[in-house]
């Protein structure tokens, strides 16, 4: 993928439904607090056990968030563009807990450093705020998703219409 111009990258934002309240000046300010990085299939963006020191947004590709006991590995999730990933850590201050490695052949993210997150808290507070309401929202389809899936796997070990 070729480098995010702050033009693509609000065309992206407006496509996804991410930040869509900025202004293209706004979403230029925030390309001087990312970087962009590029990834090919498994190649690991985060190990279990890493401090959450970086969040990442999809922009091209898909990642694949991976449990391992040190000797077995089993992919646990998926996401694609426009998705947070690494935001729980992130923000909770925890070490990471699941592995995420490159899913597709190309993989392109924006990296969101804590020192850089930090600057962008203090210059551009508004945009920060941004950033964090939607990395909620990210968050909470997240949960959602999971609350329904693990709805569906109730029902079906249950056996249907047994309440």
């Amino acid at each position: 993928m070729q480098t995010m111009t702050s033009e693509r990258l609000y065309d992206f934002f407006q496509e996804h439904h991410i930040c869509t309240s900025l202004t293209r000046d706004e979403v230029n300010s925030l390309t001087h607090f990312v970087n962009q990085k590029s990834y090919t299939k498994g190649e690991t963006i985060a190990d279990k056990g890493d401090p959450g020191d970086a969040m990442f947004l999809i922009l091209d590709g898909k990642v694949n968030f991976i449990s391992y006991d040190g000797s077995d590995e089993m992919v646990v999730g998926t996401q694609g563009p426009g998705y947070f990933i690494g935001e729980i850590s992130f923000f909770d201050g925890k070490d990471r807990m699941l592995k995420m490695a490159a899913a597709s052949n190309e993989l392109t993210l924006f990296e969101i450093r804590r020192d850089m997150y930090d600057r962008l808290r203090v210059e551009h507070p508004f945009l920060a705020l941004n950033l964090v309401e939607n990395v909620v929202s990210n968050t909470d389809k997240l949960v959602r998703k999971i609350s329904t899936d693990l709805s569906h796997l109730e029902h079906y070990m249950r056996g249907y219409g047994r309440h």
